[in-house]
């Protein structure tokens, strides 16, 4: 058995899984009305479902770090041992899901002391540098081996050594002891499930395990996006913001000329999620009265008439949107990382089904958007204006989301690959401010009331600041800084006489319609260095957000956090 090192000593280990400092977001329970409602088809089928998932999470693993399966094995043995560090550790591998993360300070932790998080993550060669990789590519392909780039630099594959070059290998192919047993239990919850569409997807996204074939993907995929008045969802989650190796080729001009030469497309590689639930009528209701409006908003975008989007103005709109109340969130989406996935609005633009005129769908979370009332309230006393905390509302954060998982199917769907590294921050700002920017507009056509509106704009404001300053590599936290300080920049909220935020509510939406403009201006571009200057020019934490900063930390102690699935549990090692 491999020997690790604790990375976190006896005390910060203590402190970080104490209830202070460790939040919870809890699943559906064993005993929920939910899963009790369910017919026992339905709750068959969700057996088989959660045990995909937890195989799913096993794959994720690896692609993650390579270290993770042997150290969460020597941490069993440990515990075995009875060493109270390692039961600790353990606590914090299973919350953050891996050796490596960021915590909600943004610090990078590394529960081993000898493991760093490398660019390349799980999915190349430990021992490969970015200069090596480079060089790597360049002489594959001055050497006429361009499939094999190919195949290395799509979003499907894990790399390794071929004597002196690389090799690119199918998950499918590399995984396939694992994604047959997933395939297996996809297949038996299609048996038992109440829904014949469901069932039908359940069986392509099998069919896709068994095969490296990425059009079986793209026909699950495709499916899987119609699914709107299903009992279950099961998703795997297919998204590419963790590996900052594949994206570093477009940096060197030699090789980026080459790859423009042979017309290869690099594609950051997908890191895999499981979720699994059960949907919510209501909830799914709500979220379905939007969806009417897409078209009109897809027509207003900036330049919309020099680019294709996902949503026409003048073809029917392919995309689907339901509220999940949550059993179980695996591998990717689970991860408790610095935070957790509000809701997810897939497949992403470089997926094959988007070409084969296949849609998109909306998935919300309902048990992570919830939030502790009390907490919440020490929140606002401590950075937000007194007078405005009337408009601040938890729901409106939701109603934001919304917001922001549309405003991901708007604007250019093609081409802003070629951004690179900033590709990922560049379009979470752009849902954000897609979802400003339309407010006002929804209120015309009576979509919000004047009362949401308000409540939208203060909740937003007062919910974008941080506990401290991000690294480049956290997308959805780098857009925060960006907007806080073009906000500012725009009189879109000052700090009072008290230092606490005071929002002019009126300046919001015109403040991010100005940078709404500038983030398709630049997608449009496809230019690396136009991305970089944008990003590198908001990126700007400020006095400002450092006063907030500070408040924040004083009221919220929260450094990790993790998932609580009891049903799951039960799921798993008890036959219904």
């Amino acid at each position: 058995m491999d020997e690790f090192n604790y990375g976190l000593s006896i005390e910060e280990l203590e402190k970080r899984t104490d209830k202070e400092y460790l939040t919870e977001k809890k699943m559906l329970k064993k005993d929920s009305k939910e899963f009790l409602n369910l017919s026992q088809g339905d709750k068959k089928a969700l057996q088989h479902l959660v045990k995909a998932a937890y195989i799913l999470e096993k794959i994720n693993t690896t692609l993650d770090n390579r270290k993770n399966h042997s150290f969460k094995k020597w941490l069993e043995g440990e515990i075995q041992k009875g060493e109270k560090r390692a039961q600790l550790t353990k606590i914090l591998y299973d919350a953050q899901k891996g050796i490596c993360a960021v915590d909600c300070e943004s610090n990078k932790i590394s529960l081993e002391k000898n493991t760093k998080e490398l660019p390349q993550k799980g999915l190349y060669p430990e021992d490969l540098t970015v200069e090596k990789f480079h060089q790597i590519l360049i002489k594959m392909l001055n050497e006429g081996k361009i499939d094999e780039v190919k195949t290395i630099l799509n979003q499907r594959s894990v790399v390794e050594w071929d004597g002196e070059y690389l090799k690119g290998i199918d998950y499918i192919n590399y995984f396939s002891e694992d994604f047959s047993s997933m395939a297996k239990e996809l297949i038996l919850a299609s048996e038992v499930s109440s829904d014949k569409d469901f069932n039908e997807f359940l069986k392509l996204q099998a069919d896709a395990l068994l095969k490296a074939d990425p059009m079986l993907d793209a026909y699950a995929d495709k499916k899987w996006a119609t699914l709107q008045y299903t009992p279950l969802e099961f998703t795997i989650t297919r998204e590419n913001y963790e590996d900052e190796m594949t994206e570093t080729v477009i940096e060197n001009k030699e090789l980026k000329e080459l790859l423009d030469k042979y017309k290869i497309t690099p594609t950051p590689k997908d890191f895999l999620g499981g979720r699994v639930g059960i949907i919510n009528k209501k909830g799914t209701e709500a979220l379905l009265k939007i969806k009417e409006y897409l078209p009109s908003l897809a027509s207003k975008m900036p330049y919309c008439d020099e680019y294709e989007q996902n949503i026409s103005p003048d073809k029917e709109t392919k995309q689907t949107m339901v509220d999940v109340d949550l059993v179980a969130v695996t591998g990717d989406v689970g991860q408790f990382r610095g935070g957790i996935t509000l809701a997810e609005n897939l497949p992403n633009n470089d997926k094959l089904s988007l070409t084969i005129g296949g849609g998109r769908r909306n998935v919300y979370h309902r048990q992570i958007r919830t939030s502790d009332p009390v907490k919440l309230q020490k929140r606002l006393d401590a950075i937000l204006d007194k007078s405005q905390h009337s408009l601040y509302l938890d729901e409106a954060d939701h109603w934001f989301t919304i917001g922001h998982e549309n405003a991901h199917s708007l604007g250019p769907n093609k081409g802003t690959e070629s951004l690179g590294k900033y590709t990922s921050i560049i379009e979470e700002n752009k849902a954000d401010m897609g979802s400003l920017a339309f407010v006002d507009y929804l209120v015309e056509l009576g979509y919000y009331t004047e009362e949401q509106r308000k409540q939208i704009i203060v909740t937003f404001i007062a919910d974008n600041f941080l506990k401290s300053k991000p690294n480049l590599a956290q997308a959805h936290r780098v857009r925060s800084v960006m907007q806080n300080y073009f906000m500012f920049k725009h009189n879109a909220y000052v700090l009072n006489s008290d230092n606490k935020i005071h929002v002019n509510i009126d300046n919001v939406v015109p403040a991010a319609k100005m940078m709404l403009d500038e983030i398709i201006k630049v997608q449009m571009s496809k230019d690396f260095t136009k991305g970089e200057n944008y990003v590198l020019s908001n990126f700007i934490w400020t006095d400002e957000m450092e006063i907030i900063s500070k408040k924040l930390k004083e009221v919220s102690k929260t450094l990790n956090g993790k998932v609580v699935s009891e049903l799951a549990e039960e799921l798993l090692k008890s036959t219904v």
